[in-house]
C-alpha cells in the first residue's frame, strides 16, 4: 500500500509539472503572437506610408526618409527586452530546451561510444597480426642469419668432398641397379643348354655349340655403353657370340634397331 501511494504521489506531481510547463508554453506562446501581431501592423503602416510617398513632392519623401534615418537609429541604440520576464516561465521553457539538448547529446555520446569500441576491437585485432607478423619476420631473419654463417663456414675443399659422396652414393646406386639387371635378365633369358634334351635340346642345336655366347645382360650392357661413349656413333656389329633369339627379340620390342644400311649392326633405341 505504502508503494502504491508513493507511485500515485510521483505520477500526480509529474502530471502537475507536465500541466505546468503547459501553462507556462501556452503564456509564452500567447506573448509571441502579441509581438507578432504588432510586428504586422508596424509592417502594414511602413508599406501605407512608402505608398502615400510615391504621391508626394520630393521634399516630403526626403523628410520621411530622415525620419526613418532617425527612428532606425533609435531602434539601434536601443537594447532588446525579453518578451517575457515571468522566471518561472522562462525558467520552465530554459529547462525544457536543456533536456532536449542533453537527450540528444546523450545520443551522440552513444553512437560515439559504440564506434570508439568497435574501432579499440579493430586496433586490438591489427596490434595481434602486426606482433604475429613481427615474430615470422624475426624467425626468417634468424634462419637468414644461420644459414648465411653456415655457407661462410663452408670451404671449397668441404663442397668437393661433399660432391664426391654423392658421387660415389649414385655410383654404387647405379652398380646395384645393374646387378639386380643381370640377375633379372640372368633368372628369365638365360643362355641355352646344349646337354639338355628333349625340346630345349632342339632348340639348342640352332647355334654351334664351341661358339661362347653373351648373355642377355651383356648384349644390353654393350649396346647401352656404345650409346654413351660414342653417341655419334652408336650402333654395335652383331657377330656369332650373340644369340640370334635374343637379338630378334630386342629388334621386335623396340629396345634396339638395325642400321638402316648395314643389317649386321644394331644400336639401343632412343628412350628421350
Amino acid at each position: 500500500m505504502i508503494t502504491h501511494g508513493r507511485d500515485f504521489i510521483h505520477t500526480a506531481m509529474a502530471q502537475d509539472r507536465f500541466s505546468q510547463s503547459s501553462e507556462d508554453m501556452g503564456v509564452l506562446l500567447d506573448e509571441c503572437e502579441e509581438q507578432f501581431g504588432l510586428l504586422n501592423k508596424l509592417q502594414n503602416e511602413i508599406i501605407l506610408a512608402d505608398t502615400e510617398s510615391n504621391d508626394a513632392e520630393s521634399n516630403e519623401a526626403v523628410n520621411c526618409l530622415n525620419a526613418i534615418t532617425a527612428e532606425l537609429e533609435q531602434w539601434q541604440e536601443m537594447e532588446p527586452k525579453l518578451l517575457l520576464t515571468n522566471p518561472e516561465v522562462l525558467s520552465a521553457v530554459g529547462k525544457e530546451e536543456l533536456q532536449r539538448l542533453n537527450s540528444q547529446l546523450e545520443m551522440v555520446l552513444s553512437c560515439s561510444q559504440a564506434r570508439l569500441d568497435a574501432l579499440k576491437g579493430i586496433l586490438k585485432r591489427e596490434q595481434t597480426w602486426l606482433t604475429d607478423k613481427k615474430d615470422v619476420l624475426n624467425a626468417v631473419s634468424d634462419r637468414v642469419t644461420k644459414l648465411q654463417h653456415e655457407n661462410e663456414k663452408l670451404s671449397e675443399h668441404s663442397v668437393l668432398l661433399d660432391l664426391k659422396r654423392k658421387i660415389n652414393n649414385l655410383k654404387d646406386y647405379h652398380s646395384g641397379l645393374m646387378e639386380m639387371l643381370s640377375d633379372m635378365l640372368d633368372e628369365h633369358f638365360p643362355l641355352p643348354d646344349p646337354r639338355e634334351n628333349g625340346t630345349k635340346k632342339k632348340r639348342a642345336a640352332a647355334y654351334d655349340a664351341e661358339v661362347n655366347l653373351i648373355s642377355m645382360s651383356e648384349i644390353i650392357e654393350k649396346l647401352t655403353n656404345k650409346t654413351l661413349e660414342t653417341p655419334h656413333d652408336p650402333y654395335v656389329t652383331t657377330d656369332d657370340t650373340f644369340w640370334q633369339p635374343y637379338t630378334e627379340m630386342l629388334l621386335r620390342n623396340g629396345v634396339a634397331i638395325r642400321h638402316p644400311d648395314d643389317c649386321s649392326k644394331i644400336r639401343l633405341e632412343m628412350f628421350f
